[in-house]
């Protein structure tokens, strides 16, 4: 089984309502078993480079699941989808 990061992406100052905490609640409860690292909030952030995107890093967990296509459909039920953000998906690789 692989690691993948969920890299959440969403609008820059955007604060969410107690509804969408309530969403993102209720689908870490639904992919709970897949969650090997919680993650965290991310706060201020810069951009250093070449960055075409509007959006911004908002938070990232990591989940455990066999290929890219499984990660990819957990993906899916993001709240963070339906509040206009995205979730960037890579696959963990060690050393």
């Amino acid at each position: 089984m692989a690691k993948f990061v969920f890299s959440f992406r969403g609008l820059p100052d955007s604060t969410p309502s107690a509804e969408d905490e309530a969403a993102w609640g209720k689908w870490f409860d639904k992919i709970g078993p897949s969650i090997a690292d919680f993650g965290n909030r991310v706060g201020e952030t810069r951009r250093v480079g070449a960055c075409s995107s509007q959006d911004v890093l908002a938070g990232y967990i990591v989940v455990n699941s066999d290929n890219l296509s499984e990660a990819a459909a957990l993906a899916e039920g993001c709240p963070g989808l339906r509040q206009g953000g995205g979730v960037e998906i890579g696959q963990v690789v060690a050393p």
